[in-house]
């Protein structure tokens, strides 16, 4: 459950509201649905593939678990304080024309560079199976991909305030993950012989 909730709140479907709005306003109205569903799509599969080839990345970079928890820890801390205190840059870079495609919805905004940092992170936990990560990742996206399809509707229901709040709230709450995080790296790399 602390996996399902921690990717949730790293994937940050309530922050990304006001961008898919934006990205997706250039988008005939009566395309946007299908083209959301499919960048929240790829995203799925972007994060299972990687889900799926991460520990083998660790073991071929030689990667400590303490070393992933404290890198995982410092990089979640980055995240929550931009959600706490945003900058004002656009997300995406050079605003696109047209339709977009995988770039920046799936990739960065939902499968983001945090979202896969995290999933090294959860790989790494002694606890932690293949199938279960499988059922983490599936569950946190699966609300994440009803959020974002109801993006419209939340956006006229909480408005840009609300929305922010919201944002900052769950930033709160990634900083007392993210911290917890760094405590057990440190604690571990001090308890190894």
């Amino acid at each position: 459950m602390s996996a399902v909730v921690t990717l949730f709140l790293v994937m940050d479907p309530l922050g990304n509201v006001p961008l898919f709005l934006s990205i997706l306003k250039t988008v005939e109205p009566h395309r946007r649905r299908l083209v959301l569903v499919r960048e929240i799509g790829f995203a799925y599969i972007v994060l299972i593939v990687f889900l799926l080839a991460g520990k083998g990345l660790l073991r071929f970079l030689g990667l400590q678990p303490e070393a992933i928890s404290i890198a995982g820890g410092i990089v979640l801390f980055l995240i929550a304080l931009r959600m706490i205190f945003p900058s004002h840059g656009s997300v995406s870079g050079e605003p696109l024309s047209g339709e977009p495609f995988v770039v920046p919805l799936a990739i960065p905004l939902v499968a983001g560079p945090s979202t896969l940092a995290t999933l090294l992170l959860l790989q790494s936990a002694p606890t932690s199976t293949p199938a279960s990560l499988v059922v983490a990742v599936t569950i946190a996206w699966v609300i994440t991909a009803a959020i974002l399809l109801s993006s419209t509707f939340m956006y006229r229901i909480l408005g840009e305030r609300g929305l922010i709040a919201m944002e900052r709230l769950m930033g709160m709450l990634l900083v007392m993950v993210a911290v917890q995080m760094l405590l057990n790296g440190f604690k571990s790399s001090l308890t190894l012989p």
